[in-house]
């Protein structure tokens, strides 16, 4: 019988860990037409409700993504051409199109979510998440140092 030993935590691991499954994901995307960065987007603005501040918008998905603010208007204005989303002077709605998507893509992400972490102790599940955002958390903060 062979034994594998757990690698020890590292940039890499998480990286690895991150890519397989966003992978899937954006195999999901793309079927429907969409990017991944299109996808958060468009969350970010369901999220909201029913409609989100423009400015506060892209500074979520900016938060998120990690990528510059112009990135995010323009992925707005994708969005918005495709009639996802409608601008409303600077406030921001989800259209039932929109919606659906985010509602089709949702749930076909939430299977892939379950068939990857189908078997794993509830246990090992919180302490992995508490890992993550510790480190989440350490990054962000070297992030907003000057």
């Amino acid at each position: 019988m062979t034994t594998t030993t757990a690698p020890a935590l590292n940039a890499r691991v998480i990286a690895l860990a991150h890519h397989a499954p966003r992978a899937l994901l954006e195999g999901v995307l793309t079927r429907y037409g969409i990017t991944f960065h299109q996808s958060v987007t468009l969350r970010a603005a369901v999220v909201a409700g029913a409609s989100v501040d423009r400015d506060e918008l892209v500074a979520e998905v900016t938060g998120a993504l990690k990528t510059d603010a112009s990135v995010v208007h323009g992925v707005i204005e994708e969005l918005t051409a495709a009639e996802l989303l409608e601008a409303h002077e600077s406030r921001l709605h989800v259209t039932s199109t929109g919606r659906d998507l985010y509602e089709r893509t949702s749930a076909e992400s939430a299977g892939i979510a379950a068939r990857l972490y189908a078997g794993i102790p509830e246990q090992d599940l919180a302490t992995a998440a508490r890992v993550l955002t510790l480190i989440t958390t350490r990054a962000n903060n070297e992030l907003s140092e000057p």
